[in-house]
């Protein structure tokens, strides 16, 4: 990893484009103060060449860059590293939120000796200089893309490092068991190596934890990431109806004529706290006609990407035909069955459902119509997405990067247990104990490589 000092200051706007009542332009670096009394001018005493004090807000104006010209009104706040941020000395001109007067007052610090940040670059100095360890890191992108109260909590926990400290007591209780192995090889005469069993059991421990953090995974993927829920079924059995019954909105065109719905219908709910693109779907069956055939096939595709398919069958007409047709297509995927309209009677056994698809899955009666079991369906659900029930954790693990590099470490960990249990040599065994105390590295940022240090930080906006 690089850790060449940082010796140039970067600016950008940190806040979204668009009109707003508020913009704020960021500066970083050792020069930050001295661009931006470049362009900024006290409201009282403008002739005072006293800088502005740390973490206090000083309002006044910014001026044209190379003129005293007043662009706008303007708070500027001054926070002197390391105790900023970044670790370094920031500089936040809050302005009125102009498109035009942040570009402005941008071009102004960089004509005094700032340049434009690349993506991320505030929080990767944040990260290189001790401010955030890597997880905290990434854990900033996930508080401002969180769709959901529940997604929320789960970053603002890594962000306080939760996840930090549990990982850094894991890597921490290896490193230890290495030292203690290692100063056995260098003085065998005055230091006594851990038994075989007494290594296995301290290893076995650190596994253990490991993958109660793993097990956390899948779920927080989840509320990070959401999932893509696929209504399907024959024409007119009620996936309209349900999903605006799941929006509680009338987004979907509903009627009594078959094969109303011929494209794919996307929207935005919260499950239980897990943001779900619920997808609604031209109905599966044979036609003749040109544009309703493209829906099909539309459908076809969104199932092969769904992380969960809703497949909607009439409870009062029991399975038909075209309905074991469908089966065929859904066999092996994760699916729930909505046994819909059962405010006009049920004909359907679940019996039969699960005969169909070649394993018993969750069969829900509902009424699109009256509301009767969508509590029920939302809970199946929320359920089944998460893997069944799960006690709430305090540590969750949710980006796909830290739970690759739990998996690898559990990997490693498994072959130091196997290999200490047959009593190989214990040199060899801290091969693997190595190679699992770097993989956790790897999460918190003490072992990563540059390359995923570019990598992580170019998902980031421009001005964080």
């Amino acid at each position: 990893m690089n850790t060449e000092p940082i010796i140039d200051t970067i600016a950008a706007i940190a806040t979204a484009p668009g009109e707003a009542g508020i913009g704020i332009v960021r500066a970083s670096g050792p020069l930050a103060l001295v661009c931006a009394r470049r362009i900024f001018r006290r409201k009282v005493d403008t002739q005072s060449r006293q800088p502005p004090a740390s973490h206090h807000a000083t309002y006044g104006f910014v001026t044209r860059p190379g003129s005293d010209e007043k662009l706008d009104e303007c708070v500027l706040t001054y926070f002197a590293g390391p105790h900023s941020y970044t670790g370094e000395d920031v500089v936040e001109l809050a302005c009125h939120g102009s498109n035009l007067v942040l570009a402005q007052v941008l071009n102004g610090l960089i004509a005094g000796g700032a340049r434009l940040a690349e993506p991320g670059e505030f929080t990767r100095r944040a990260f290189l200089n001790g401010r955030l360890d890597l997880a905290e890191a990434e854990a900033v992108i996930d508080i401002i893309r969180a769709r959901t109260d529940a997604a929320l909590r789960v970053a603002t926990g890594q962000l306080s490092g939760r996840l930090s400290r549990e990982i850094g007591a894991l890597r921490l209780a290896l490193i230890t068991l290495l030292a203690e192995i290692e100063a056995a090889i260098d003085f065998p005469d005055d230091v006594e190596p851990p038994a075989d069993a007494e290594l296995a059991s301290r290893t076995r421990n650190v596994r253990e934890r490991a993958l109660r953090l793993l097990r956390t995974a899948d779920a927080g993927r989840l509320y990070r990431e959401g999932a893509a829920l696929v209504l399907a079924g024959r024409p007119n059995v009620g996936k309209s109806s349900l999903l605006n019954a799941l929006l509680g909105e009338a987004r979907a065109i509903v009627t009594a004529i078959p094969g109303t719905t011929r494209d794919v219908i996307e929207e935005t709910l919260n499950l239980h706290g897990i943001p779900v693109r619920a997808i609604d779907t031209a109905g599966l069956r044979e036609t003749s006609d040109t544009v309703e055939a493209l829906g099909v096939e539309r459908t076809r595709a969104q199932l092969a990407a769904a992380d969960l398919t809703l497949w909607v069958v009439d409870a009062s007409e029991g399975v038909t035909d075209e309905d074991r047709a469908i089966a065929g297509e859904l066999a092996g995927r994760r699916v729930v069955v909505v046994a819909n309209k059962v405010d006009r009677g049920q004909a359907l056994h679940a019996t039969e459902i699960d005969t169909l698809l070649g394993e018993e899955v969750a069969v829900v009666p509902v009424s699109a119509l009256t509301g009767e079991g969508m509590g029920a369906l939302e809970e199946t659900l929320a359920s089944v997405l998460l893997g069944g029930s799960i006690a709430p954790e305090s540590v969750w693990v949710s980006n796909a990067r830290h739970q690759s590099r739990l998996r690898t470490a559990v990997t490693a960990l498994d072959r130091a247990i196997e290999a200490a249990q047959a009593g190989f040599d214990q040199a060899a065994i801290s091969l693997d104990l190595k190679l699992a105390a770097e993989d956790l590295g790897e999460i918190t940022g003490e072992t990563v490589t540059e390359e995923t240090i570019t990598q992580i930080f170019a998902r980031f906006c421009v001005g964080k």
